[in-house]
């Protein structure tokens, strides 16, 4: 069964997300990578404001590809997540409510996703080319001379997740290896 949810990611929407869910996002993500992270991070610190509301809203790890001609936007899969652990409890304490990405978090991330009731969601590696028909408009918003990294508000219909892990801090990565063994 998919879960259908709408953008913002209110906390009663989170509330009924559990690790294991397939999700089928609609409405307003946003793009950001390594570099857009580690400058929305130092703008935080300085005090100032950046770029995106944080407020219910979720980032999705990933830098596409170029467009074809009559494509809003190239393959669209995930980068790997740890890469922006460093910078996540600090976004997510300021109000971000969601992320889109690949592989394993940090503790530090996980008791922040715990602490503000936030989860963490996966799309398929190695399906961009799937993703991308899954986002109905692409626009660059910021940090225009990143080029791919740049940070980008999409519309996404239907796009596919799966929650690795909940508010709760249960973890479908560890919650799987544990039930293959008992089987």
């Amino acid at each position: 069964m998919n879960i259908k949810i709408t953008t913002p990611l209110t906390s009663n929407k989170i509330d009924k997300l559990k690790a294991g869910d397939f999700v089928n996002i609609t409405g307003t993500i946003y793009t950001a990578r390594d570099a857009a992270h580690s400058r929305i991070y130092n703008t935080m610190l300085k005090g100032e404001k950046i770029p995106i509301e944080l407020e219910n809203n979720i980032i999705y790890y990933l830098g596409p590809t170029p467009a074809k001609e009559g494509k809003v936007i190239g393959s669209a899969g995930p980068t790997t997540s740890s890469r922006m652990d460093k910078y996540t409890p600090l976004l997510l304490n300021n109000g971000l409510k969601g992320m889109i990405g690949k592989g394993k978090r940090s503790k530090e991330v996980i008791d922040s996703i715990i602490k503000n009731k936030s989860i963490y969601f996966a799309a398929i590696g190695g399906a961009g080319a799937l993703l991308s028909q899954r986002i109905i408009s692409s626009k660059v918003i910021a940090y225009d001379d990143l080029g791919t990294e740049a940070i980008r508000e999409l519309e996404v219909e239907d796009f596919p997740v799966i929650v690795v892990i909940d508010s709760e801090g249960n973890n479908l990565y560890e919650n799987a290896q544990y039930e293959y063994k008992l089987s």
